[in-house]
């Protein structure tokens, strides 16, 4: 009767194959300093055993482990996917094992330290947090590779966006259209992300003489994906929907925040772009099927190059210090904002 699989051991299926646990941990890393005799003998004792190597067994005639870790608020909406896409291309040739932490969208510091603290990576990508000076000592505490995505930190190779241009080429957009009532979609909790969205509102609307009325700015109530969700954007356009005198133009966070303002718009009988413009932001691939404008992140290519900088400072390829790469949106003008009247 072979044991149970969570009691058996690489010394079970050294014994039981009659070879040394080096042997073992050889065949199992395909090694080809095996004789094929040898290699059919331990490989007959694992499956009789039902042997499941964990990853220190795997490892042990390794130099080094290959584990990369991804950290995340989420890996369900559209822009971590997008994100996730890119960081699976970069591997997919790779014999690198890919350990994948949710961070939540709630106590995600909280969340990121527990996960730091019970056991080292060999590479970690941090994407949607603000790093602290705290998270920053964790962070550093792990003797390996970090590569931030969405905020930087100067002791770590970081890819982040401009979040103030890429809003304020949305409104100054919907401006060019000819509109001057603008209103905005934004997140019922705060971050730095949105205020830094908020503020190229601002500055685009003032840069035109025209007044930043924070009565304009609204939020969903449903939490879900703090906020960058279909139904908060629903909610937040029918909230706009009640302004007088009425907007003719709203400039959403997200494109999912701006496919449920569309939804709004049209169960109020009213039509976009004629009645009401919009531009999302991210420019998911929906957005190009169905028409939004919107503000590219080119998620998926972020998502790649930072891997590959992660992969060469694991591999010890890169030893410069560490970069910091600003990347600037660009505005995807489509159906949704452009002027039929």
């Amino acid at each position: 009767m072979p044991q149970e699989k969570s009691k058996v051991t690489i010394y079970d299926v050294a014994a039981r194959a009659g070879v040394a646990i080096s042997t073992v941990s050889r065949v199992l890393n395909n090694s080809d300093d095996v004789s094929d005799r040898t290699r059919a003998r331990v490989l007959r004792a694992i499956e009789e055993l039902q042997f499941r190597p964990d990853r220190t067994a795997k490892t042990l005639a390794q130099q080094a482990t290959q584990l990369l870790a991804v950290a995340m608020p989420t890996f369900t909406t559209p822009f971590h996917t997008e994100l996730m896409k890119g960081i699976r291309t970069c591997l997919r040739e790779r014999d690198v094992d890919l350990l994948l932490c949710d961070l939540g969208s709630t106590k995600r510091h909280l969340t990121l330290m527990n996960f730091l603290r019970r056991g080292t990576v060999d590479g970690l990508l941090l994407a949607g947090v603000d790093v602290t000076e705290a998270i920053a000592q964790e962070l550093q505490a792990l003797h390996a590779p970090v590569v931030l995505i969405g905020s930087e930190w100067e002791s770590f190779d970081s890819f982040y966006w401009d979040d103030v241009a890429g809003a304020r080429q949305a409104v100054e957009h919907l401006i060019e259209q000819g509109h001057r009532r603008i209103g905005m979609i934004t997140t019922a909790t705060g971050s730095p992300l949105q205020n830094r969205r908020i503020q190229g509102y601002r500055e685009a609307l003032e840069a035109a003489g025209l007044p930043f009325d924070p009565s304009l700015l609204a939020s969903g109530f449903t939490e879900k994906h703090a906020g960058y969700s279909e139904e908060a954007g629903y909610e937040a356009m029918q909230t706009l929907l009640q302004v007088d005198p009425p907007l003719t133009a709203v400039f959403a966070s997200s494109d999912v925040q701006a496919i449920g303002a569309w939804k709004a718009i049209i169960d109020a009988g009213k039509k976009v772009p004629d009645d009401i413009a919009l531009v999302g932001y991210d420019d998911i691939k929906t957005s190009t099927y169905i028409g939004l404008t919107s503000i590219a992140q080119d998620m998926q290519a972020i998502g790649q190059r930072a891997t590959e900088v992660l992969l060469e400072r694991m591999e010890g390829k890169r030893t410069t210090p560490p970069e910091a790469v600003l990347v600037v949106p660009k505005l995807q003008v489509r159906r949704s904002s452009r002027r039929t009247r």
